[in-house]
Formats: structure tokens, C-alpha cells, sequence
């Protein structure tokens, strides 16, 4: 099968790119911003996480080996983004009664939990910012011996006046998104220009907080930036291919690792900048602050997988905002079924590519390898299980699903989340006990979560409709 260029759009560039890997092994770096663990994720994080894997599954695919690494934020990332208010694993500490460690440790068995659930392939290296602080300091200490910090009375600060270039990651003009600087906090006045960012802040004087440490400065604990500049370079060096994270991450969390890597370095620190677009929820963006946002556990609940919400995710573009509804996502869960059970089918065949799998692959290859187009490419598996016979459908879906993750060919080992099982359950319960009226009530909830009862003498069962 020929080799396809392979092309990426740059937000650096504003442009699409052919990629190939820096590294003369051949190996792409890439580094993913991981999740601040002070709560659970709604499925708007997901669809960032999606797309990254299926951008690392599709360079696999394409031949090309891969060094994932990706951080956990569990310190530094304050409640506003001009750094100030509160560390938000303080807030989650304060809001579960918990310690800041155990908010920690609890999210991030919450995020690992959910992302093998959605079949993303774990990270090489899963780094967290409270094991790499002495690399943060380090990092700071050498921008502090290049004249870029200053000292003001909460911390120590980048001086973003000092780098030239600054905010071109944004287009040029770097701001503080959805913040005018005292709009939602008090205004910090030491700061000698709107966009300076904390590398250290100090803990607060005649307070002791949950996590800090000892530095050159004072006590205190690293800002959000620095961990990812400290952490991505000490696993993938100092200048490495590719960085994603979400489109919000691009005027001020990108923008200030570009600038406190390369003050630091002085060289290129990422050559391609990939980043995802919103789920939208009513034309809105989902978010935590909203407090209305759907978590995988919601949808399960009214019976979806969390694999329908990653076929889901490809209905549309990763730099295209996606609209989401329960209908949309019925869809999705409905289209994925009739792919699982086609796999299911084709596990009794034996695979056999021939010229027209071929063929049929290489329209699937070009489309993932033109940015990533899973429309495109979820199109051309329809088009090729339309076309194929068994064998061949057998052997198409064994590669193509290297990349979508659905898990197509996998015997299967359904069964009901733990609140659907008790509903379950109970609709048992009162057939056995002959309360009709309690059942047939039982009946409608499961049906409305997409689960069909059938009873017969020896007992009743369910199965997804």
C-alpha cells in the first residue's frame, strides 16, 4: 500500500502542513494537556481527548512511531485565568471536605477510568505537576538568570514585555480570555503588563496551604504554565513536534509555554500546535462554571456506551465545533450497533485482503491522513462495507478500527452499568412478585435508556435497543 503525505494544520502557521517527525529515529514527540483533577470531566473534555488519540493512532497507522506524554495538573491551576483567586484543588478540597491529595488521587482514578472506557490508548509517560517540582524550579531559575522575572508581593512573575513575538500562537495578539483584568477579581497591580504571567506564587502570608514547598523565592507552589514547558521538555527535550490541547488553550495557557520555553531555551520549542474545537451544548460551550454539564456516567445511565460517544465524536471535524443533543447522540449509539454487530458477524470469517480491500483502505488512509477528516474516513468505512464481501469487510474493519477505537471485532462482553442493573433488578423483582403495574412502569424506564425486556418462562433478560 503507498505511503500518503501526511498533513496537519498548524495553529503556529494558520496553515496546513505535511508533517514528518524531527527526530532522526524517526520517533514523534507529542504532549497533551491532561486534566486539572478538582472534578470530574464532561463529555466537552472528552471530545479533546478523542481527537488526540485518534491523531496518535492515526500516525501508528501511518507508520510512524510515537512518545505520548501527557501531564496531570494537581496544583497551580488558580479559579481565574489572570492569576488570581484560589488554586482549584484548594476549592475541590474545601467543597468535598477532603485533602487537596486525596481530590487528586480520587479525579484522576476518575479520568483514567473514563478514558479506558472510551478505548484511548494510555499515554507513554502520564507525568503529574507534583512530582516534577524541583524540574519547575530549575526551569524558573534559568529564566530568572535571563532577566525574564520579576518579583511582585504573591509571586514571581514571567515578563512578557522581555519576549519578542509574544501572542503569536493567538495571531499576534495575546489576551486574557473572558477576563478583563479586575472584571471578576481584584486587579493585581504589581503586574507590569496585563499578560505577565506567575512562574512561583508565594503562600499566603500567616496561612499554610495543603501543597506547597520550598523554593529560592519563599514558600510556595508553581503557577499552571510552567509544569507543562518543565515536564514536556524533560520527557520529549527541548524542542519536539507536536502539542494539542483544546481551542481555549490557545491565547493564554500555549501562548505562555511558548514563551517561558524559548526564553529559556532560545530555540523553536514546538513545531506543530493541533488544537480541538468545542462541544457546543444549546450553542453554548460546555463547561464545569456552568454547573449544567453531562458527564460519560449521565449518558450511561440512560443507557448509551461511552463508545457511542466516541463514534459520536466523529461526526464532525476536531476544528469544528459539534453540536450536542441526546438525539444526535441516539444516532451515534445506533450507527456504532450496526457496526458491532457486522464485526460480531465477521468474527465466524476468515479475513481476506484483496485488491479491493486494498482499495478501499486507501481511501480510508488518505482521509485520516488529510488532518484527521474522521467524517470523511467514518464515510468511507460505510462506503466499503456496502461494496465488500465478508472476508473482505472481515479485513477492512480489523485496520480501520486501529484508528476509530470501537472496539468493532472484540467478542462481546456487554453487560449493564451498575444503576442500570438495579433498575434491572427491580423490574425482576416485580414480575416475580406479580406487581404489574410496577413492572410495566420499570419496563418504559429501561426502554427510555435504550434497554428492551423480553420475559419468558425461565426468567427475563434485556438486550440494547
Amino acid at each position: 500500500m503507498r505511503s500518503v503525505p501526511i498533513l496537519l494544520y498548524n495553529t503556529l502557521s494558520r496553515r496546513t502542513e505535511e508533517f514528518s517527525p524531527s527526530s532522526p529515529e524517526g520517533i514523534v514527540g507529542i504532549y497533551t494537556c491532561g486534566p486539572t483533577v478538582y472534578n470530574h470531566l464532561h463529555i466537552g473534555n472528552y471530545r479533546t481527548y478523542v481527537f488526540e488519540d485518534c491523531l496518535r493512532r492515526t500516525l501508528e497507522f501511518l507508520g510512524l512511531k510515537v512518545r505520548h506524554v501527557m501531564n496531570i495538573t494537581d496544583v497551580g491551576h488558580m479559579t481565574s485565568q489572570a492569576d488570581e483567586g484560589e488554586d482549584k484543588m484548594e476549592v475541590g478540597a474545601a467543597r468535598e471536605g477532603k485533602t487537596a491529595w486525596e481530590i487528586a488521587e480520587f479525579y484522576t482514578k476518575s479520568f483514567l477510568e473514563d478514558s479506558k472506557k472510551l478505548n484511548l490508548e494510555a499515554p507513554d509517560v502520564l507525568c503529574r505537576a507534583t512530582d516534577n517540582i524541583l524540574e519547575q524550579i530549575a526551569l524558573i531559575k534559568r529564566l530568572e538568570e535571563k532577566g525574564f522575572t520579576y518579583r511582585a508581593s504573591d509571586g514571581v512573575y514571567f515578563d512578557t514585555s522581555k519576549f519578542q513575538g509574544y501572542g503569536r500562537l493567538a495571531g499576534g495578539q495575546a489576551r486574557i480570555e473572558g477576563l478583563q483584568e479586575g472584571a471578576r477579581v481584584v486587579a493585581n497591580a504589581q503586574k507590569r503588563n496585563p499578560t505577565d504571567f506567575a512562574l512561583w506564587k508565594f503562600s499566603p502570608a500567616g496561612a499554610k496551604r495543603q501543597m506547597e514547598w520550598d523554593s529560592p523565592w519563599g514558600k510556595g507552589f508553581p503557577g499552571w504554565h510552567i509544569e507543562c514547558s518543565a515536564m514536556s521538555m524533560k520527557h520529549l527535550g527541548e524542542s519536539f513536534d507536536i502539542h494539542c490541547g483544546g481551542v481555549d488553550h490557545i491565547p493564554i495557557h500555549h501562548t505562555n509555554e511558548i514563551a517561558q520555553a524559548e526564553a529559556a531555551t532560545g530555540k523553536p520549542f514546538v513545531r506543530f500546535w493541533l488544537h480541538g474545537e468545542f462541544l457546543v451544548l444549546n450553542k453554548a460551550k460546555m463547561a464545569k462554571s456552568s454547573g449544567g454539564f453531562i458527564r460519560l456516567k449521565d449518558a450511561e445511565e440512560k443507557g448509551f456506551d461511552a463508545l457511542d460517544y466516541r463514534y459520536f465524536c466523529f461526526g464532525a471535524h476536531y476544528r469544528r465545533q459539534l453540536e450536542f443533543s441526546w438525539e444526535a447522540l441516539e444516532a451515534a449509539r445506533t450507527a456504532r450497533r450496526k457496526l458491532r454487530d457486522r464485526g460480531q458477524e465477521l468474527l465466524k470469517v476468515e479475513p481476506e485482503a484483496g485488491p479491493d480491500v486494498m482499495k478501499a483502505l486507501e481511501a480510508f488512509r488518505s482521509r485520516i491522513a488529510e488532518d484527521l477528516d474522521m467524517p470523511g474516513a467514518v464515510a468511507s468505512l460505510w462506503d466499503a462495507m456496502h461494496v465488500l464481501p465478508p472476508a473482505g469487510q472481515r479485513a477492512y474493519l480489523q485496520e480501520a478500527d486501529k484508528v476509530l477505537g470501537l472496539r468493532l471485532l472484540e467478542p462481546a462482553e456487554d453487560k449493564l452499568s451498575e444503576d442500570l442493573q438495579a433498575l434491572f433488578d427491580r423490574y425482576c423483582a416485580a414480575r416475580k412478585a406479580k406487581d404489574f403495574a410496577a413492572s410495566d412502569a420499570l419496563r418504559k424506564d429501561l426502554a427510555a435508556k435504550g434497554i428492551k425486556v423480553k420475559d419468558a418462562r425461565g426468567g427475563s433478560t434485556w438486550s440494547r435497543g
